[in-house]
């Protein structure tokens, strides 16, 4: 087997069971197993653990991330001079990009959102500074287009209201499954993953320009 397939097989596993059982909850043995690879194949190519899940975000946030540049940039490019995006246009370009990532790396969204809530639910520091050392970059851009839509809302408040929103996104992208299944049963009607990201977008800008009230 080619080493870049067995490191393919390898990620592609723990891709899969991080997202349905998280960090700790899956071993080595149990990635390579799934992957039909020896146990030595993951120290051979990835040195450790922590060094696996790393590069389990790597091969989708990198994309994601290129495409979200390439999205912001012409953004940015379609507005009148001297004018900024909405907070909708920031987050629907976020939302797309992340349609797009999926068909590129072949992982349903639910799958993607489920590891990303991991980041911060779960003891996982090393992976919080990898993320930040190779992709806030463009995480720092996304932001700051959406806090110049709110420039009354102090650091501290729009950090607060931020994750209220990535919250609420996640939540819902992570369990869509779920929540169609239910929408389903208790309506007897159906919503396709394109509609609810469509709806989402006034919702989630509604979190980050509520109005403040200091009582």
């Amino acid at each position: 087997m080619a080493q870049a397939e067995t490191v393919e097989k390898i990620l592609n596993a723990a891709l899969v069971l991080f997202a349905e059982r998280g960090f700790a909850e899956t071993s080595l043995r149990t990635i390579t197993g799934m992957a039909d690879v020896n146990l030595a194949a993951v120290n051979y190519h990835f040195g450790s653990k922590k060094e696996l899940i790393q590069a389990v975000f790597s091969k989708f946030l990198q994309p994601f991330c290129e495409i979200l540049e390439k999205e912001l940039d012409s953004l940015e490019a379609a507005q009148p001079e001297g004018g900024a995006p909405s907070a909708e246009q920031v987050i629907s370009c976020v939302l797309d990009t992340m349609l797009k990532t999926t068909t590129v790396c072949g992982v349903s969204v639910q799958r993607l959102t489920r590891l990303l809530n991991l980041a911060y639910t779960q003891s996982q520091e090393h992976l919080r500074h990898h993320l930040v050392a190779n992709f806030g970059k463009t995480y720092h851009r996304m932001t700051t287009l959406m806090h110049k839509t709110m420039p009354g809302v102090s650091p501290v408040e729009f950090y607060w209201r931020l994750y209220f929103m990535l919250g609420a996104a996640v939540f819902t992208l992570s369990s869509f499954d779920s929540l169609r299944s239910i929408l389903n049963t208790d309506y007897s009607t159906d919503t396709e993953l394109e509609e609810v990201l469509h709806l989402m977008v006034p919702a989630l800008a509604g979190m980050l320009r509520s109005p403040h009230d200091p009582t």
